[in-house]
């Protein structure tokens, strides 16, 4: 036998015996996952209530150091 041959032969087992472990499926949109939407929905709620509070506590400063309150 020779080396191609043999070559050829072992990839060819190679590729039977292994598997890919990340196979790709196609989302199902009929049930979607509700942890995820909450943690997205929740996670931007919360970054706007920060935001918001930020503003308002620069609003205040400003207005202290410009002596407009």
């Amino acid at each position: 036998m020779t080396l191609g041959r043999l070559l050829l032969r072992t990839s060819t087992i190679h590729k039977m015996v292994s598997r890919n472990a990340f196979t790709a499926s196609n989302p199902d949109y009929s049930r979607p996952n509700m942890l995820r939407v909450g943690l997205a929905f929740g996670s931007t709620a919360v970054l706007w209530a920060l935001l918001i509070k930020q503003h308002s506590t620069d609003v205040q400063e400003y207005k202290t150091r410009n002596g407009l309150e």
